[in-house]
């Protein structure tokens, strides 16, 4: 068996079943586990990733414009040669996000490029907890691995199990707004609401299972979170912090009660939040200690979440 992987957390998993020795490449994204760094990178991204969040905003918007309109290539390229060198017999790829990852027609177009490539294509879909559970399994099979997948799943589940029974007889739960890019503003969708719900919060923007909806800073301030968590999509923290003075700069921002309280928080986003992985269940951790902070201890402040202040 000879896998390519193409999204970080598939990657994850992967190494989670216990195949990681079957890896033979990756996307330009996967790094973690470390040791996958040293595997072949298979794709790109087609945008300068450097500059701005608006202007990465405006470049992968372009992108998916001209995608539409001339069937051109999507915001990700997967090389052609580098699947005619691997000879994979399996490839992981995604159709939830083409801006997150390289999509399920970016792969398809490469693999109808090179004749001698027969890979099985295993598509994955999280859009929430429930399609992030049955994608472990459907991966998990995929690879001929399905009891293992069942292991996996049921030991994560365990471990969110044991938070969630903690967290509902609590009698206070703040309520939180989840940054996930803040130019132009957009609120935290998909299995996002969900973990905020386990760990003891009133989740205020996006809906559980649906796409990450932008909005306005009139709607953050209407709402006036208790508190304002920001987890930008393939951000780490440094990155992140960056982007403060953008939110800051914002009329009202300093009169927020979350603000008022210091309860603004940033986390690395790329390495948990955006990563439905087997992780995920540590950005459940990273969220219960941050809002219920006498209840639960995790050790995960400093490195993946961190005061603003």
């Amino acid at each position: 068996m000879r896998i390519i992987s193409l999204i970080a957390s598939s990657t994850e998993t992967v190494c989670a079943l216990g195949l990681e020795e079957f890896l033979v490449g990756r996307s330009h994204e996967c790094d973690f586990p470390p040791r996958v760094r040293g595997l072949p990178v298979c794709t790109q991204p087609r945008f300068d990733v450097s500059g701005s969040s608006r202007e990465i905003d405006e470049r992968v918007k372009s992108l998916q414009r001209e995608s539409l309109v001339t069937d051109a290539l999507g915001v990700y390229e997967v090389f052609p040669h580098r699947l005619r060198e691997l000879q994979p017999t399996h490839i992981v790829t995604q159709a939830q996000c083409e801006v997150c990852a390289v999509s399920l027609r970016d792969v398809e177009r490469a693999v109808a490029e090179v004749a001698e490539c027969h890979a099985t294509i295993i598509s994955l879909q999280p859009n929430s907890m429930a399609d992030f559970w049955a994608d472990i399994c459907r991966l998990a099979s995929g690879l001929g691995m399905t009891k293992a997948g069942i292991r996996l799943v049921a030991g994560l589940q365990t471990r969110v199990q044991e938070i969630e029974s903690r967290t509902r007889p609590l009698r206070t739960k703040p309520r939180v707004a989840c940054i996930e890019w803040a130019d132009p503003l957009m609120a935290a969708g998909n299995w996002m609401p969900e973990l905020v719900q386990m760990a003891g919060g009133e989740n205020l923007f996006g809906e559980p299972g649906k796409h990450s909806p932008w909005m306005k800073f009139e709607e953050l301030a209407r709402a006036d979170p208790d508190v304002i968590f920001i987890s930008p999509c393939g951000y780490d923290m440094p990155r992140t912090r960056q982007d403060l003075p953008l939110l800051e700069a914002q009329t009202g921002w300093s009169d927020l009660k979350a603000v008022r309280d210091g309860n603004v928080y940033i986390a690395d986003g790329n390495q948990y939040f955006n990563r439905p992985g087997p992780r995920l269940v540590e950005s459940l951790e990273i969220l219960a200690e941050i809002l219920h902070s006498g209840t639960f201890h995790f050790g995960h402040e400093g490195t993946g979440w961190k005061k603003v202040g």
